[in-house]
Parts: C-alpha cells; structure tokens; sequence
C-alpha cells in the first residue's frame, strides 16, 4: 500500500508525461495510476488537470518584545560603551548600568531594566544597527629596523604566550605625523599585557632612545603587578642598549618579535587601533603643548579603556579543511581579569576595586571629549605640516623643500594628499562627534 506522500510524488512525476501524451498514451497512463494507488479514474484526472496549489503558512506578525524605551536605553549605554559590538557589550550590561545609576545618568524603570539585561547579543546589534559607524582609515608605519642589538634579544612569536602571567606586554610606537615622517612629530607609546589586556599610553614629543625608555618607566609605574617582560617589533626606538640595559636591570624579560610579522604583536597592533588611532585620529602634532594635550587625553582613557571596556580573548583555534573556527571566552574589562588572576596580590586588587567604586564611565567618556577638541585645535594645518621633498634644483642642486603631496589618479586627474589627509582627519572627528556624547 503506497503512502499518500508517494503517490502525491508519483502523480508529480508522471503529470508532464500525461500533458503531452496523446489519447493512447493518457489512457495508459491512467490505467496504471488506478492499478497503483486505488483512486477513481475521474479524481485521477482531476489531480492530474489540476494540480493543487502549494499551501504557504502564513507567519503570524509577533509583537515586538524590545520597543522604543529599551532601544534608547540601549543606545545610551552602547555610547557610553564607546561604540562597541553586542558580543562585547552584553556580557557587561549590568556593569554598565549599575555604575550609570551610581552616578546618576541612567534611569530606568523596572521592566525596562529586566528587558535590557536580557538582550542577547544578536539582538543587540540589530536594535542598534541604525546607529553604527562606518570604517575608518589608516595611518602610516614608521618602523625602521635596528640591527645592532638583533643578535643579543631572543625572538618571541605569537604562538609562545602560552605561559604568559601578568606582568607580560607587548609594546609598540603610534606615529602622529600624517602622511609625511620628515621631521619631529609626536609619537604614542601603546604597553598591552597578553594576559589582562590592561592598557597603558604614554605620548612622546620624540621616538629617540632617552624618550622610550622614560615612557616605559612611567607605564610601568602605573600598572597594578610588576612589569615582567617586553616584547617589542625590530625598530630601533627599542632595540637599543638604553631599554637593554634598562630591563637586565630590572629582571625584566626583554624579547622582539620576526621581522615584517606583524602577528607576533597582534595584541598591542590591535590596541594601536582601538585605543591611539579611533581616539587621536589622523593628524599631525609636534611640540610640547600639543605632547601635554595628548597625555591629557590618555589619562582618563586608559582608565576607560582599562574598567570600561569589555575584550574577548581567543580561547581556540580549530581547522577543518579551508575552515577556521575560532571560540572566544565570555567577554570581560582588564579590570576584571586582573581580579581573577591569582598572580596578582590582594593588596593591589582592592586598591583596583576602590577605584573602581569612584569612576563614572560617561563622565570619564565627557572627559576624553573634552580633551580631544583640546587636541584637535593643535593640529597642524596640512598644507604646512605634511610635505615631501620635490626635485633637485637646477640651480643650487638643493631639493626643492617643501612641496605639497600629490597623487594621480587613474583618470588623469591629480590629487593633493594633504588634503586627502584632512578629510580623513575630519571622518574621525565627525564620528567621534556623533557618537560620544555631549556634556
């Protein structure tokens, strides 16, 4: 006995047949539909004929369970959040909330509240997808080899944190100088820890040897463990016999990464990202005003970005073929992962908690605003700061400085770069703007 989901496929197959068959064939056919499935001759052709029409479910419209409160609520916390993805996000919406309402700048009631620590990551994105930002530019390396020292610091690749405790960093210079390294201009040290992800910043009026190995002294002040090692990439502001000596001194682990791999330092270029070039931006700064501006800007940002700031650490790496899949722990601020690290003493632990217990996130946010359009005024104008040699001199034989940048497109048509550099300068400024909140 056929099942009426195989004669439903039987009919379907045979129906084209029975259409362009003629009266000896349909007959045929028919004969063998009736001996098969039982059914009537007439009911046969009918189904035949006309087939039934394929019966679509409608979808009943589900109220929208997230409505315009939560959403704004969301988004409020997501600014003060700095903008970041639900996956970090969500994992530290009750931190967030509950130090807005310590401090006064959130209220909510309670089934707003229960809704709100409810959201998924998922949801989360699509409820904030009309506010996000897009892509923002890059800037210039400025890394040149020093191969005095290359033989006498180890090499570490990024496959060898296994073992890391705190108290292990990588390091790395930000360079502030447009599109044109000619000249001084201000540099930011980065200082990541592989292990927390605790971030120090220090801006330098210069890249020179004295300079680095004062700024790693100050970060190193400033962290809540004992700096234990550094990794560097291979430009000779740290590969130097000034950081050389300065780390036997110390006991410090002093180890560099390959050459041209950028993904031995992955942790502190991310943060170059993140932390330097989405707050700073793009422009030139040289001097000491704009230096003391710059190292305002970082004091209240590393403690956003060291308290407020959720990082997901990679956990496993799994290929099967061409496909990589990677697996992340819950999403968590260096703050917390300082906590649980039992490396570090009691002591400097409640020492973080009470500071803690005083930083209010968007006032910290207002803070870093407010000092951005400090530094913002003290950037150079492009046409004055960013410049490239031209062409000898006929006569002199002396290049021809300075001449603006310039770039021919495919079409024929030629570009100033000084002025793509400003425009690029602006996107940053503009997103910044639009973001953050005002106070």
């Amino acid at each position: 006995m056929m099942s009426p989901r195989s004669k439903h496929e039987l009919l379907t197959e045979l129906r084209p047949r029975y259409t362009l068959g003629n009266r000896s064939a349909k007959q045929r056919i028919l004969d063998e539909l009736v001996a098969v499935t039982g059914y009537d001759r007439k009911y046969i052709i009918q189904l035949l004929n006309h087939p039934p029409k394929s019966q679509t479910r409608r979808r009943c419209a589900r109220q929208p369970l997230y409505g315009g409160r939560v959403r704004l609520a969301l988004e409020q916390v997501w600014l003060t959040a700095n903008c970041i993805c639900g996956k970090r996000l969500v994992p530290a919406l009750a931190e967030f909330v509950a130090a807005l309402e310590r401090h006064g700048e959130l209220t909510l009631d309670t089934e707003t509240r229960r809704l709100l620590l409810r959201l998924s990551p998922a949801t989360a994105d699509r409820l904030l997808q009309r506010a996000r930002q897009g892509r923002r530019p890059h800037g210039l390396t400025t890394t040149k080899p020093g191969s005095l020292l290359l033989q006498a610091i180890p090499i570490r690749t990024f496959a060898q944190w296994d073992d890391a405790r705190p108290g292990f960093m990588e390091v790395d210079l930000v360079a502030h100088c447009a599109t044109s390294t000619h000249g001084e201009y201000l540099n930011s040290l980065d200082m990541v820890d592989v292990k927390t992800r605790w971030v120090e910043l220090a801006a330098l009026l210069n890249r020179s040897q004295a300079t680095v190995t004062a700024a790693v002294d100050n970060c190193q002040v400033r962290l809540p463990y004992p700096l234990l090692g550094l990794d560097s990439d291979n430009g000779s502001e740290f590969i130097n016999h000034d950081l050389k000596r300065y780390c036997e001194q110390r006991g410090v682990t002093f180890t560099r990464c390959r050459p041209y791999k950028k993904n031995d330092q992955a942790y502190v270029e991310q943060k170059n990202w993140t932390a330097v070039r989405q707050m700073v931006g793009y422009d030139r700064y040289e001097g000491p005003s704009a230096c003391a501006a710059l190292n305002a800007l970082y004091v209240p940002l590393r403690l956003y970005l060291n308290f407020f700031q959720p990082v997901m650490v990679l956990v496993e790496k799994h290929r099967s073929g061409a496909k990589l899949t990677k697996r992340y722990d819950r999403a968590k601020t260096p703050y917390q992962r300082v906590l649980e690290a039992p490396e570090v003493s009691e002591e400097a632990k409640q020492r973080l908690r009470q500071l803690y217990a005083s930083l209010n996130p968007a006032q910290l946010l207002r803070q870093i605003q407010s000092h951005q359009a400090s530094l913002w005024k003290l950037a150079l104008p492009p046409t004055a700061a960013i410049m490239t040699v031209d062409q000898p001199n006929a006569d002199s034989g002396e290049p021809r400085f300075p001449a603006p940048l310039r770039l021919t497109t495919a079409a024929g048509a030629e570009r100033n770069l000084n002025d793509m550099t400003h425009n690029r300068s602006c996107k940053v400024r503009s997103g910044h703007e639009a973001t953050m909140p005002s106070e």
